[in-house]
């Protein structure tokens, strides 16, 4: 898939997992899960050890399955690394121009964090395809759905909070996708090596992001 083709997908999806392991190993098994479960998008956060290693290696085994992403990045330095491991879309939790800057230039995705209306508007004005709002669940979907209001064109991605109790409140209040940690990625899952638990609760997020959608 090309770019634009990798974005459709993700909204298409509406849910992004986002991961923290302890090792390439488990950042491996857990992703391939998640994707048996129907994620399509997969942000693999740089606080992970062996972050790099792992973007490497899953953006290989799951070419033609998954986006990956490289999250938590602060800085253009970690976008190119990131970028040059095989990520296709960055995600950061504040906003670097400098970040957006690089990864126009590689024509990769990039979602910077946001807060506020002003920092939503300075981050789309910069290019950023999506903003990610977080933390989500301090402003909640209402905020979603008043920023929609007057800036209809942004792309939002609320993370932070989200599970499977509200995440349709925020695709029905017009967030393109949403990113979801541990409700997801579970960690008695992860500490268990449950596969089959992840993978089943991948099916019921994207099962509940297509009901919301259909509702």
């Amino acid at each position: 898939m090309d770019r634009d083709q990798q974005l459709q997908a993700l909204c298409d999806s509406g849910v992004v997992a986002v991961i923290r392991a302890r090792s390439v190993d488990e950042l491996t098994w857990v992703c391939r899960a998640l994707v048996e479960g129907g994620v399509k998008g997969i942000e693999i956060t740089m606080t992970s050890p062996g972050a790099t290693e792992a973007i490497y290696q899953v953006s290989k085994l799951l070419k033609n399955e998954a986006i990956i992403g490289a999250g938590s990045v602060l800085d253009p330095e970690t976008a190119r690394i990131a970028m040059l491991a095989g990520a296709d879309f960055i995600v950061g939790p504040a906003i670097n121009l400098e970040m957006i800057r690089i990864c126009k230039c590689y024509s990769k995705i990039v979602i910077p964090g946001a807060f506020s209306p002003t920092e939503i508007i300075t981050a789309w004005q910069a290019g950023a395809d999506v903003v990610k709002v977080f933390p989500a669940t301090k402003l909640g979907p209402s905020f979603i759905k008043d920023i929609k209001g007057p800036l209809p064109q942004v792309r939002l991605m609320p993370t932070g909070g989200v599970d499977i109790s509200n995440l349709g409140e925020f695709l029905k209040a017009g967030a393109s996708f949403v990113g979801v940690g541990t409700a997801l990625v579970n960690k008695e899952a992860v500490a268990q090596r449950d596969s089959v638990r992840l993978t089943k609760l991948a099916t019921d997020y994207i099962e509940a992001a297509r009901a919301a959608r259909a509702g």
